[in-house]
């Protein structure tokens, strides 16, 4: 199976966030995933569904501002707007293993105007 350009990987993972699509983003992730963010450390692939995954699907969109591959790694910062039209700015680092997420590690922005 030829290697997927993860970039456009990665931008699939918001939109399918966005989405509710769960279905992607399980076989997105490799089994030992792992979530770190200032308020989730360490956090497994169950500890991801069940704290993050809550807040999908509710109409938020996604502006990229950045996506670079480097190495394994996709750095990805974006603006996200609610579905409240409230707007905030993060930096994520998506470590993959071939072609699955296996490491998101999350650093908050603020919020945008």
């Amino acid at each position: 199976m030829p290697r997927q350009d993860r970039v456009a990987r990665a931008r699939g993972m918001y939109e399918a966030f966005a989405a509710g699509d769960r279905s992607f983003i399980e076989a997105a992730f490799t089994d030992d995933f792992a979530f770190f963010s200032p308020v989730d450390i360490g956090l497994d692939r169950a500890g991801y569904f069940e704290r993050c995954w809550p807040g999908s699907g509710r109409g938020q969109t996604f502006d990229f501002v950045r996506l670079i591959e480097s190495g394994d790694e996709v750095i990805v910062t974006y603006e996200m707007t609610k579905a409240d039209g409230g707007r905030g700015r993060n930096t994520e680092i998506l470590t993959f293993s071939g072609d699955r997420i296996s490491r998101a590690e999350v650093y908050f922005g603020w919020d945008v105007s």
